[in-house]
């Protein structure tokens, strides 16, 4: 469903990941507590969602690093490809010239 929208398995996961700290953020904000217990909670979820969100940057780089080498690849494969193909051609008209 996330790829017919052209949204990554990354994006999506952030997204849900900050609606669910919203969310909690909201429910801490309006529950009846301490002020001082309110505010460890928000600390805590803070930093929970701040290692979520850099583990979530960390597989995205690692993607677009991943994507970055198989691009570089193919363009190199396809380089070698058309650099034996043009080679091959000069050959044959050379040798069908001579």
């Amino acid at each position: 469903m996330s790829d017919d929208r052209g949204f990554g398995g990354a994006a999506v996961l952030l997204a849900f990941l900050l609606g669910g700290a919203f969310g909690a953020l909201t429910t801490l904000l309006y529950a009846p507590e301490s002020g001082k217990r309110t505010r460890v909670r928000i600390r805590r979820l803070t930093e929970d969602l701040q290692e979520r969100a850099l583990d979530v940057a960390e597989e995205v780089r690692d993607r677009v690093e991943d994507a970055v080498d198989q691009g570089r690849e193919a363009v190199l494969s396809a380089f070698e490809a058309g650099k034996e193909a043009f080679q091959r051609e000069r050959d044959r008209l050379t040798t069908s010239s001579s």
